[in-house]
């Protein structure tokens, strides 16, 4: 996949990343609602009732639909039912980053 200017880290300063996956990313992971479909790179037919865990570091993109990236990064994205426990969700979210649950 050619280098997405999206992502832009500075590799020659000596960054390393953790695998995909693991916990460690935090830049470009955030939370989205999850939209019903992704046409051409936007959003369409409103939102799903769950949410999903973005990270370009693990090599996702916001602007691919689910099912046109790979199983691995599926996994990592989810879904997550919005009517789950929330604070277990943001715990997994925060353990992607590398920022731990803190208690």
């Amino acid at each position: 996949m050619p280098r997405d200017p999206w992502l832009c880290l500075d590799t020659e300063a000596g960054l390393t990343l953790p695998l995909a996956g693991q916990p460690g990313h935090g830049r470009t992971a955030y939370l989205r609602r999850q939209p019903a479909r992704i046409v051409d790179g936007r959003m369409e037919g409103g939102y799903t009732g769950a949410f999903e865990l973005i990270c370009g570091q693990c090599g996702d993109h916001p602007y691919l639909d689910y099912s046109e990236i790979p199983a691995e990064l599926q996994q990592i994205r989810g879904p997550y039912p919005l009517e789950a426990d929330l604070e277990a969700d943001l715990a997994a979210y925060a353990n992607h980053l590398g920022l731990g649950t803190g208690g």
